[in-house]
């Protein structure tokens, strides 16, 4: 595909994109209806907010889900301690969730709108964000135009693009540059990732390592964690965590076939909470007593198996267990972060599919905070032996500390290469009125 094809392809995504527009109520209606969407915050996807723009320089936040939103975390915080105003998008309820748990009304916070020019276009002319941060690899085609169109400078944090992603991009490179260009900086989470934004036409690129890294552990609550490690007792216990369909009947063969030997509880976290009715019907019919974090279930003896069916709380699972399986590995696709298991000293097992987390399982294996299985049999044998070995688990949980701390530099890096345009921001906030650095007090609503 030539340069000008490429133009013509995006011109042509625009108008119908706006053409598509008129069709979207049901679309969102649906999504509500499934818990997907906030009912009472839907027009939010079309742009609108019904909360005003704060007098002074603003920075657009856009993290799409709960990994992403928890890596710009500390960022935001920095951002914020600069006096300048942020405006954080994300994707889903459950990142929304997060986001009000970690920032507060630290931020001001919407659903992203939809990658199409009307909502797009209202969105930008509400907020008139001085910069635009985006994390990971959200490429959204229309929102990069549209910032390019208004010469709002946009940067890429802890960029990264899959193997699949690169793949698609590269069938495509015209495109590819004619979409790129329009990035100001893009910030990447390894030199691997910073080769394929160059080649793809991305300039500069920086390597800043992954701002995983450099988030504090998720919280829990000390009250609720020292109620279930009563109920727990003495049990051993296991944990697989962000399981996608498929893990989930992993999970429940790996503690049938370890149940005689270990009487252990099995911590059964899946990625996507709404699963939770269908698991549990799953785990029923395997003769499983399964108790439920969002019903306020108790363990006891007889439960095999504690569903977190509930968000935001991790931290608390990882806390009940010093062994955690990481999921979208064995099926799916892709993996899950496994840094967070490390942070809580929990010992790392994992399916090998982790190309999205290629660069952090390849620095936790070399240290022994990780190991791979390739399929439920031999994920119950590794089970099994970390139940059966106290020190093999200290052992796997010094590697996933060590790994952290060769890690982390991730935050400094990337505030250093956003300082071009954050500083004139820093400024320009400082030069304000006194009086404005109340209004936050004033403005409320955040949420």
């Amino acid at each position: 595909m030539s340069r000008g094809w490429a133009r013509l392809a995006l011109v042509g995504y625009r108008w119908f994109g706006a053409g598509l527009y008129p069709l979207l109520g049901p679309y969102l209606a649906i999504r509500a209806a499934k818990g997907k969407e906030e009912r009472y915050r839907r027009n939010e996807r079309y742009g609108r907010s019904k909360i005003d723009r704060p007098v002074g320089p603003l920075v657009w936040f856009h993290a799409a889900s709960v990994g992403e939103t928890t890596a710009v975390v500390p960022l935001i915080r920095e951002v914020r301690r600069r006096g300048i105003w942020v405006v954080l998008t994300t994707g889903t309820v459950t990142s929304a969730g997060v986001a009000r748990e970690r920032l507060g009304d630290n931020v001001i916070h919407q659903y992203v709108p939809l990658d199409l020019k009307p909502a797009v276009s209202r969105f930008l002319d509400h907020w008139k964000p001085d910069l635009a941060i985006i994390a990971e690899s959200e490429i959204w085609p229309m929102t990069i135009l549209e910032l390019g169109a208004r010469r709002t400078p946009q940067v890429l944090v802890n960029g990264r693009l899959s193997d699949r992603s690169f793949a698609r991009w590269n069938k495509r490179p015209s495109l590819a540059d004619a979409l790129f260009e329009n990035l100001s900086h893009v910030i990447a989470q390894s030199d691997l990732d910073a080769e394929r934004f160059l080649a793809l036409g991305a300039r500069p690129v920086s390597v800043s390592g992954n701002l995983k890294v450099d988030t504090s552990a998720p919280p829990w609550d000390e009250e609720e964690l020292a109620k279930l490690r009563n109920q727990i007792g003495n049990r051993s216990t296991w944990a697989a965590i962000s399981t996608f369909e498929g893990e989930d009947e992993i999970a429940a063969a790996v503690h049938r076939a370890l149940k005689p030997r270990h009487k252990q509880l099995t911590i059964l976290v899946p990625r996507h909470p709404d699963r939770a009715d269908a698991i549990e019907t799953m785990l029923t019919g395997r003769g499983l007593a399964v108790a439920r974090r969002s019903r306020g279930d108790r363990i006891d003896l007889s439960t095999d198996v504690y569903l977190g069916d509930t968000i935001g709380e991790m931290g608390l699972y990882l806390n009940l267990t010093e062994i955690a399986f990481v999921g979208k590995s064995l099926k799916g696709g892709g993996g899950q972060n496994p840094l967070e298991p490390a942070m809580l000293g929990c010992a790392v097992l994992s399916g090998s599919q982790v190309e999205n987390f290629r660069e952090s399982y390849a620095k936790l294996l070399k240290n022994g905070g990780a190991r791979f299985v390739r399929d439920g049999e031999m994920l119950a044998k590794g089970v099994h032996y970390l139940l059966s070995n106290p020190q093999a688990r200290q052992v796997m949980a010094a590697g996933g500390e060590k790994t952290l701390g060769d890690m982390r530099g991730a935050l400094q890096s990337t505030i250093r290469a956003l300082e071009p345009y954050i500083n004139p921001l820093t400024v320009k906030a400082r030069l304000l009125p006194r009086e404005n650095e109340n209004m936050e007090n004033r403005t409320g609503g955040q949420w």
